[in-house]
């Protein structure tokens, strides 16, 4: 939805607009004078939702045999120096 909005309303109320942006996804021209100056939208999606995700993990194929042991690897190489202060 797109709504108009003044920017003196947008000074007063930006905390309660910017909630409107985020969460029901609105979009408001802002207008100073009588003359739209702006336009607040919110940014597009990364695209992918939680049932998207699930379903490319689903479809990803079978699990690799092999990547538990890699993890490990990674992970006993993965080690703190024991003086964290040595450079």
């Amino acid at each position: 939805m797109e709504l108009r909005i003044t920017a003196t309303d947008l000074a007063r109320r930006a905390g309660e607009i910017l909630g409107k942006i985020r969460f029901r996804r609105d979009s408001f021209l802002i207008e100073r004078n009588g003359e739209v100056i702006a336009r607040l939208s919110p940014v597009p999606s990364s695209g992918s939702t939680l049932a998207e995700g699930l379903l490319a993990w689903r479809e990803s194929g079978p699990p690799d045999p092999g990547f538990a042991d890699d993890l490990e690897r990674a992970h006993r190489a993965d080690r703190p120096p024991r003086n964290p202060w040595a450079s």
